[in-house]
């Protein structure tokens, strides 16, 4: 695989990289068109792989939030074609490193020495190459260690990528008035990631909070080889959990990771109300004895009692089916104003009732399947409807608490890694765990 030697950081580099990139992507349509006038009958199959690996091959490279926005695309399996998809889960655990060079450069920078002088053997190729860093094995001690090393410029380049892709989702999706907390909330979350101290500091308050629940590990952390751009950890042992899917696991076990997994997030949801909102496959191994590992809380968010609330009420059924209560938590999570028109709140509330109806499914039940097909049937019809509704399009969606941004994609992230495993878990087991 290609090695970096340097990464764009400024925003006269990274805008001359996207304007590249899209020039590409023109040029496919071009070609697609010329092919679909020759034959009718000639699909758009081949211009989305094309687009997909022309958008990927910019964006890891310029890695970052241009990356982690690929990442969070390609948990979205419904909203994008197959070969978005396909191409941007690569950036879950597969992307061009930093070349061994810039990786003692860099360490240098960060710690003041260079890594063979800390550790007693220190790997200069990564093991795993993400968006916000890479992963290096060390030893020290006889410990075998893993290293978590930012990418330089990183924390700089956030500014400029939001404000690239402020414009642009301003205008997909309707945004009208002011919708910097939504943008605000995104930014300080990104930037929260790139604090290696601070995801220390979350990676034990976690660890310790949810050692209760069983089959599910940690990895231990050292201080004393950390700063704020590097984190050192306990090496563990698994394969992560897009590997195990695709090992074709029985179902027990299936059912058995899967039932962790779950556990693990409701535990953090409801007991804690403070949870990782970053469920990706590269984020968790399976080990050996069929542990789940979690190794990595940059992304955590706080939910305060005034979202929760209303948010948990909606999920009962008996919220969605009594119109008083409905409306009045509506108005509470910002999905309604009382500036609206009776015709904006006709469709937000039939839209937003609808959502609830899908997402909350499993919620409804003592046990459910999640290789149930209609479930997913429905959520990829759902979201599909979303993509191509003119009549959304034409609203204005700038609606909704910020606090809908992250709790949203953890149960959209959540519900696809328990589908693609195929699980059947029990819905209230967390509450045995204190």
């Amino acid at each position: 695989m290609k090695r970096l030697d340097s990464i764009p950081t400024n925003k006269i580099d990274r805008v001359s990289r996207l304007v590249t990139t899209g020039v590409k992507v023109g040029g496919n349509y071009l070609k697609y068109y010329g092919k679909k006038m020759v034959n009718s009958e000639f699909t758009k199959d081949e211009l989305h792989m094309d687009n997909a690996a022309d958008i990927y091959d910019t964006l890891k490279e310029l890695k970052g939030s241009a990356l982690k926005v690929a990442q969070m695309l390609s948990m979205e399996k419904n909203l994008l074609p197959q070969s978005y998809s396909d191409k941007f889960s690569l950036s879950q655990f597969s992307v061009p490193p930093l070349s061994a060079p810039l990786v003692r450069k860099t360490f240098k920078k960060y710690f003041g020495v260079y890594p063979e002088e800390m550790f007693d053997e220190f790997s200069a190729d990564s093991v795993n190459a993400a968006s916000i860093g890479q992963v290096h094995r060390a030893k020290k001690d006889g410990r075998e260690l893993a290293v978590k090393i930012q990418y330089p410029g990183v924390k700089e380049s956030i500014g400029t990528d939001i404000a690239i892709v402020k414009p642009i989702a301003i205008r997909m999706f309707n945004l009208q008035g002011t919708s910097d907390e939504y943008f605000d909330e995104i930014e300080g979350k990104l930037m929260e990631e790139t604090d290696y101290a601070l995801e220390m500091e979350q990676s034990e308050f976690v660890r310790q909070a949810c050692s209760g629940i069983p089959n599910l590990k940690f990895p231990q952390y050292y201080h004393e080889y950390s700063c704020d751009k590097i984190i050192t950890m306990d090496w563990m042992g698994g394969i992560h959990l897009s590997e195990f899917i695709k090992s074709d696991p029985s179902q027990e076990r299936r059912n058995s990771i899967g039932q962790t997994l779950f556990d693990f997030y409701m535990f953090q949801i409801h007991k804690l109300k403070y949870f990782h909102a970053d469920p990706h496959p590269g984020n968790f191994l399976v080990n050996e004895a069929d542990n789940l590992i979690a190794i990595d809380f940059g992304c955590m968010k706080k939910i305060p009692d005034s979202f929760y609330e209303p948010y948990f009420d909606l999920v009962k059924s008996e919220s969605l089916n009594d119109e008083n209560i409905y409306m009045a938590k509506m108005y509470e999570l910002e999905m309604l104003r009382k500036t609206d028109s009776p015709a904006d709140i006709k469709f937000f509330s039939e839209l937003f009732r609808e959502l609830l109806m899908v997402f909350t499914r499993p919620l409804q039940h003592e046990e459910f399947d999640f290789s149930d097909p209609v479930f997913m049937d429905d959520v990829a019809r759902f979201s599909q409807q979303l993509a191509n509704d003119k009549a959304l399009r034409k609203m204005n969606t700038n609606r909704g608490s910020k606090h809908f941004i992250y709790i949203n994609r953890t149960f959209f992230g959540l519900y696809s890694l328990l589908s693609d495993l195929k699980a059947k878990v029990k819905i209230n087991d967390f509450e045995n765990y204190v």
